[in-house]
């Protein structure tokens, strides 16, 4: 499983430095990431007389993490730049290259809560590239055809989902889907259920104290809640869709809603997309007389390799591909949220994207996963939450034994809740 794809990029410029590198950087194939990235780096290539070698790991997080952590343990010097999950950085610090010393200062253009998330052990372990949070996508056409207004709550989009997905059944279209998200067995599902729990006052997993606290009636309710959409507003496939499923479902024009990342937006107003033009964005919804709008934070950054042969070219990469500019490009051209704050104040980026100015308090104060206390045992945490709501959703437990057996396994996790 080592890479999805390889491909060599030969940047030979007759000003080819005597002392040009080779640098390998992977880029995700989600969306227009892959696309994005390799323009900015081979931008950086002819400016620097470096070479390139652009690496496709995993689309699925988990996999890609998976990736990493096999190269990194082996000492490998075959990727120079990865780019890392905003979860990362906690479990892969200690094989990435320390980027203050190569910033200079650089870091205190992007969002404080992002820098400490990338700092492990006092090391500036990875520069924030693009910052994600959950959103709503909606059809702004059908809402107003069918009457009905933004959902707030998750019982009116419910609702509303199941009027505008009958009345567009009989109106022909029968592949016409209420509610299309993320539920299969991955870290996008731990995303998803960490937003239907928080949303219901349920609750952040495990407390920043240590303190498991998922097994709750609350949290119950929440998974209760989204296994019910499944064969109804949801199609049952939504249980193997990840990003880019949910995604194709929405863009061909089969579903009235969608949570997705802000990547999302800028290819349904692409030329030639079914529903250009037909799209809103609004926050996601809660519960009905409880909880709050919740949103999982995401966001990838980029890292140097302890490994690499040639750490100083690789940060300069990492600088650049981090800028003010290029961020400023990814936001006009893919929606890519900023992780530079005065980019939010910049008219073009929100005449591109009016969603990145009207939900910025959503972006800032979106949920962080619990990485910070449970650290290294993160990873076991996500895999045993998002299979506790898989099995909810798919019918082979109940929300309340699905909890409770998750409340226990996590227990014996953390040591009885020291996480040490």
């Amino acid at each position: 499983m080592l890479f999805a794809c390889v491909s060599w990029l030969g940047m030979m410029p007759s000003t080819w430095a005597a002392d040009a590198a080779t640098i390998s950087i992977a880029c995700s194939g989600v969306g227009q990431e892959l696309e994005f990235c390799k323009g900015a780096a081979e931008a950086w290539a002819r400016k620097t007389g470096h070479a390139l070698k652009i690496v496709t790991p995993p689309n699925d997080a988990s996999e890609r993490l998976a990736l990493y952590q096999q190269l990194l343990s082996a000492r490998s010097d075959k990727i120079d730049v990865l780019q890392v999950d905003v979860i990362w950085p906690g479990l892969l610090g200690s094989h990435l290259l320390d980027l203050r010393p190569y910033a200079k200062g650089a870091e205190a253009q992007h969002f404080p809560g992002f820098i400490a998330n990338n700092t492990s052990q006092g090391r500036l372990v990875a520069m924030p590239w693009f910052a994600n949070a959950g959103l709503l996508f909606y059809r702004s056409d059908l809402l107003q055809k069918y009457g009905q207004p933004l959902p707030s709550t998750w019982e009116e989009l419910t609702a509303s989902a199941r009027t505008i997905q009958d009345g567009e059944r009989a109106a022909g279209n029968e592949r016409m889907w209420g509610y299309v998200w993320q539920g299969r067995a991955y870290e996008g599902l731990s995303c998803n259920a960490l937003e239907w729990v928080a949303s219901h006052d349920g609750g952040a997993i495990v407390e920043a104290d240590g303190r498991i606290s998922i097994d709750n009636p609350r949290a119950a309710l929440a998974l209760q809640t989204a296994a019910a959409w499944v064969g109804s507003i949801s199609p049952t496939a939504v249980l193997n869709y990840a990003e880019e499923e949910s995604r194709g479902v929405f863009q061909a024009g089969n579903a009235v809603f969608m949570r997705n990342w802000p990547y999302a937006w800028a290819l349904a107003q692409a030329e030639g997309s079914a529903i250009r033009g037909k799209v809103g964005v609004a926050v996601l919804p809660k519960a009905a007389g409880a909880g709050r709008h919740a949103a999982t934070l995401g966001g990838e950054s980029l890292a140097v390799s302890n490994y690499s042969r040639h750490p100083a070219a690789a940060a300069d990469l990492v600088l650049y591909m981090t800028s003010a500019a290029v961020q400023k490009e990814r936001a006009l051209r893919g929606s890519f949220n900023p992780t530079i704050t005065v980019l939010y104040q910049d008219p073009e980026i929100l005449q591109a994207n009016p969603f990145m100015g009207e939900l910025f308090a959503t972006f800032t104060r979106a949920i962080a996963r619990p990485t910070t206390v449970t650290g290294a045992r993160y990873n076991q945490v996500s895999h045993q939450f998002w299979n506790a709501a898989h099995d909810t959703l798919s019918g082979k437990a109940t929300a309340e034994q699905a909890l409770s057996r998750l409340d226990r396994s996590l227990q014996r996790v953390s040591r009885r809740g020291t996480w040490r």
